[in-house]
């Protein structure tokens, strides 16, 4: 197999067939072994590859590229290194890679990162081949101290042994004559599907234990010597700046130690945050709003509505949509409306930076190590190698740590920079700096128009004003022919079989920064599609499912978690008096998913979801427990998205929003009963992390209209419902 090949996109991989013989890899890997001219004497670990060290004490440690923030990386990789490494999963530890672009790039950007839930997608053979190569790497080392052909040595649950003799030894055992040897880099035997032992199994996750206790390490529980804790006052208007400040009364607040003006706001310094906060609290800001966005949501949405006017950028079209259009009788025509979305992490932002001697050193949950890296180096004016990363855990993110321009790690290195002392400088955020500070799922509006007759869907027309996530960003290179694809992704290539189809896409430019959001455009793309297609279906007279079914005749997986979520559904029983049962399927990061909600009006008006069925295919499962537990935070994060999410702009461009009790979050109360099956698949592993997130809306909205008749089709809910 080429090298080049290892990974790329999942639609251009190669999966491993469930064959009778194994693999053969061949194929460059970043090897880190470390010779010792001591390797007779005792060592404390040593280093198979980039990806895997073996420890004296028999524990072995799986070095992620991606950052664990709650999706299940750490256990994901580690369990396919694992796997072909033959251990034992007690003794699986993982930690983080450093920011090292050239050993750790995720394949499928280009860059080390972590995003659009690529971590098993891009690493799925190449962190299995890093477990092969330390396997061989150790059995060499067994042969060489028994003085034994490496052929007669086989390995199993962390034990390696001779089959002619029956002499064993641990991994950590080996590890001093280990030490001393190169890693292998010839072809090493990749295992077949039938010969996993921990691929497929619902293991324990590796950081569980260490967050429970409280033993886990986040940037909030960094505390280092001489530590300045620093909090900046941002203008409340986007692109607002700094026209002058008065710093008295917060200097005389204790624990205030500086305050400095840098180019995203005024930044003050203290001994503890409480002091920070208190301190940002006494600053007298002017402001500068010459630039500001100041437009509210109200009338941002009515410039959004009069760009569909005129037909945008042409995304997807085939047939002839405006002939059909122009001569069909039976047409259905709405508009819909989609608010900004904060991330909401429940770890608010910060970021640990010291500047020393000519490098810089950061603590902090790092999502794109690589332009982190490189903005933080720009800073201070050093190499990029001269800025050291410590990418410690992160509260979740959904999105909101991946800002293509590195803003959190831009200011933090600003924030120490100013303050011109050789100390750490801890930068921290408050959940209100976060809800206000931007970085949204940007505002989009839909309107769409189809046509229908003898029970047929014929045309579809789709014109969509949304603001673009990666123009003027180091991504904006995915922008082809105007279309940034992540703004119509899943509407322009929609499965289903109708004859007539056309979308276009409006960009617009607006001032509020705007960010990828769990799913990004299938969040609202999703929305439109399924609850439009079922619209069509009940026009037609056909069932919601069936229906979706025969419109998918050349899409078998789309087809397939369909008639399994039905049969989930029917299993269960007819829905209760009061219920009513609405479906929805999206494809999304290269996996399958489709739900049913079962959907009741409460004594507030609002939608009662009482129960999830879930279906979802998602290639190889490598840990279905992390599976099902994504599927569940998914349908979660997407129901209170749905129901409650909500940033708005008053007049002026202020945000309304700025905590839990006005941006609410999904209560217990409000969590449905979910059941999640998992297609069993031999295709290469897909997304996991985001793909629960856009079915459950329009499963909800059409169940919904099934029950009381009403098309929601302005978000959230709340806002249609109760105006």
């Amino acid at each position: 197999m080429n090298d080049k090949l290892i990974d790329k996109p999942v639609s251009r991989r190669t999966f491993l067939k469930g064959t009778s013989t194994s693999l053969v890899i061949g194929m460059y890997l970043p090897m880190l072994a470390s010779k010792s001219a001591t390797a007779a004497q005792p060592v404390s670990s040593a280093t198979a590859n980039a990806f895997i060290k073996i420890h004296a004490n028999n524990t072995v440690t799986v070095l992620s590229k991606h950052i664990e923030f709650g999706q299940g990386t750490f256990t994901g990789l580690a369990t396919l290194a694992a796997e072909e490494l033959d251990a034992d999963w007690s003794q699986i530890r993982a930690e983080h890679a450093p920011a090292d672009v050239k050993l750790y790039v995720n394949s499928l950007f280009g860059i080390q990162g972590t995003g659009g839930s690529t971590a098993i997608a891009s690493s799925y053979l190449t962190m299995r081949k890093a477990g092969a190569h330390a396997k061989q790497w150790l059995k060499q080392a067994a042969a060489k101290l028994w003085q034994v052909p490496v052929e007669r040595l086989e390995v199993n649950r962390g034990i390696i042994f001779d089959k002619t003799t029956g002499k064993k030894a641990t991994f950590g055992d080996l590890v001093s004559t280990a030490a001393g040897m190169d890693s292998p880099t010839a072809e090493v035997m990749l295992k077949t599907p039938e010969q996993f032992k921990l691929i497929g199994r619902d293991l324990p996750k590796l950081d569980t234990a260490d967050k429970s206790s409280g033993n886990a390490q986040y940037t909030m529980d960094v505390h280092l010597d001489d530590m300045v804790v620093a909090t900046v006052a941002h203008s409340p208007k986007f692109g607002g700046t700094v026209a002058s400040f008065d710093a008295t009364n917060t200097l005389k607040v204790k624990g205030v130690i500086d305050v400095k003006q840098i180019a995203t706001g005024v930044a003050v310094y203290a001994t503890s945050t409480f002091a920070a906060i208190k301190g940002r609290r006494e600053l007298k800001i002017q402001w500068d709003n010459s630039k500001a966005e100041r437009r509210s949501s109200k009338v941002l949405f009515n410039d959004f509505h009069q760009s569909l006017a005129s037909s945008g950028k042409v995304a997807g079209e085939r047939g002839q949509i405006k002939d059909v259009l122009s001569q069909s009788e039976n047409t259905i025509e709405l508009s819909y409306e989609f608010p900004y979305l904060a991330h909401a992490p429940m770890e608010p932002l910060d970021v640990v930076v010291q500047h020393k001697n000519g490098a810089v050193t950061t603590w902090f949950g790092s999502q794109i190590p690589t332009i982190d890296q490189a903005t933080i180096a720009q800073v201070f004016g050093v190499k990029p190698e001269k800025v050291q990363i410590n990418t410690l855990l992160a509260g979740g993110s959904f999105g909101r740590r991946t800002t293509p321009d590195s803003g959190l790690a831009l200011e933090a290195a600003l924030v120490t920079k100013a303050f011109e002392k050789p100390v750490p400088v801890k930068l921290v955020w408050t959940r209100e700096d976060d809800i206000q500070g931007g970085r949204y799922r940007p505002m989009a509006v839909h309107k769409v128009k189809a046509t229908y007759e003898d029970n047929n869907i014929l045309g579809w027309q789709q014109e969509v004003a949304t603001q673009s996530i990666v123009a003027n960003s180091p991504f904006a290179g995915m922008i082809q022919n105007g279309i940034d694809p992540t703004s119509v992704e899943g509407a322009h290539n929609q499965p289903y079989a109708v004859p007539h189809f056309q979308v276009n896409l409006t960009d617009m430019h607006t001032g509020v920064p705007v960010l990828w959001w769990r799913s990004v455009g299938h969040t609202h793309t999703g929305y439109v599609v399924e609850t439009l297609i079922d619209t069509l279906l009940e026009k037609t007279n056909a069932d919601p499912v069936d229906g979706r079914v025969a419109l998918l005749a050349e899409y078998p997986r789309e087809a397939q978690v369909l008639v399994s979520v039905k049969k989930m559904a029917e299993q269960a029983g007819k829905p209760a008096v009061g219920r009513m049962r609405g479906v929805a399927m999206v494809k999304s990061f290269g996996s399958y998913v489709a739900q049913i909600a079962e959907v009741s009006k409460g004594s507030d008006g609002m939608p009662k979801v009482h129960r999830v069925w879930c279906a979802v295919d998602c290639g190889v499962a490598v840990n279905p427990n992390v599976i099902r537990a994504q599927i569940e935070g998914g349908i979660g994060y997407g129901l209170d998205a749905i129901l409650h999410g909500e940033i708005t702009l008053a007049d002026g461009g202020d945000v309304n929003q700025s905590n839990f009790h006005n941006y609410p979050v999904l209560r217990i109360n409000e969590m449905p009963e979910i059941e999640v099956e998992i297609i069993k698949s031999a295709h290469a592993p897909t997304g996991v992390g985001e793909v629960g997130v856009p079915p459950i809306g329009p499963a909800v909205a059409n169940a919904w209209r099934r029950l009381t008749g009403q098309q929601i089709t302005r978000l959230p809910f709340a806002k249609s419902i109760n105006t």
